[in-house]
């Protein structure tokens, strides 16, 4: 979980040019965001693979059925079909997963019994074929989180104003873009006369609060690192949200 929440994480914060490591994670925080992938195509095919890879070691006696037969028979055409969806690597996004995913099942299918009951037998025909749908299962699930984390930060980009408000008061003037953050100039008397309004909240942690303007377009705008502290006090506060419609 935590290398699968690792490379979700990475690729999310990448995305708005920020190193993930910058952001002090803990161990259990990173691995929590591997349940980000769960989600109902992920858990149809974690299902099929985890069938696929049941069957054939299961102990039970029974006789071997027409499908098992054919699997036995036919999973190099699979395997096949996996290294020509690999070829196709780039036409296929953001489906490239789909090519070490069909190379693994077809593996795994050829440790199936054939038409005469046997299983394949020694190191070369059991061990290395298991092992080498592990070693793409692996790759598959590598490429699903990096292209999840892609897609969720692209998504999440793209509704800035939906996201947490942020409001600064400060003791001092602060160095940010006038033209789309509203500055404000109250009393002098007052512990924090500057108040900073229409951010937003990308991230926040050890008091470091991550906020761009309203307008903020991640391919081209900064983000502002805002720290917390006795001369910077800041608010959360509710993001514009769509009006619904009865």
């Amino acid at each position: 979980m935590f290398y699968i929440g690792a490379i979700y994480t990475s690729t999310y914060y990448d995305y708005f040019n920020l190193h993930w490591g910058s952001m002090n994670l803990g161990f259990s925080q990173v691995a929590l965001e591997s349940l980000n992938l769960l989600n109902l195509d992920i858990m149809v095919a974690a299902g099929c693979v985890f069938l696929l890879a049941c069957v054939p070691w299961s102990r039970r006696p029974r006789g071997v059925t027409r499908i098992e037969a054919a699997a036995a028979r036919w999973y190099p055409l699979v395997v096949v079909t996996g290294i020509v969806l690999l070829a196709l690597w780039h036409e296929i996004q953001p489906y490239g997963w789909a090519g070490p995913l069909t190379i693994a099942v077809g593996l795994l299918l050829s440790q199936c019994r054939d038409a005469e009951g046997q299983r394949p037998q020694g190191f070369r025909r059991q061990a290395v074929p298991v092992f080498a749908a592990g070693v793409f299962l692996f790759w598959t699930v590598t490429n699903v989180a990096w292209q999840q984390g892609r897609q969720d930060a692209q998504t999440h980009a793209a509704a800035v104003t939906s996201w947490t408000g942020v409001l600064v008061l400060s003791t001092k003037p602060l160095s940010l873009p006038t033209d789309s953050v509203r500055m404000q100039k109250f009393s002098n008397d007052l512990l924090h006369p500057y108040r900073y309004s229409d951010l937003r909240l990308l991230a926040e942690h050890d008091g470091r609060y991550f906020v761009v303007p309203r307008d903020w377009d991640a391919e081209v705008n900064e983000i502002y690192v805002i720290r917390e502290s006795e001369a910077i006090w800041i608010a959360l506060t509710p993001g514009t949200r769509p009006r619904l419609v009865d």
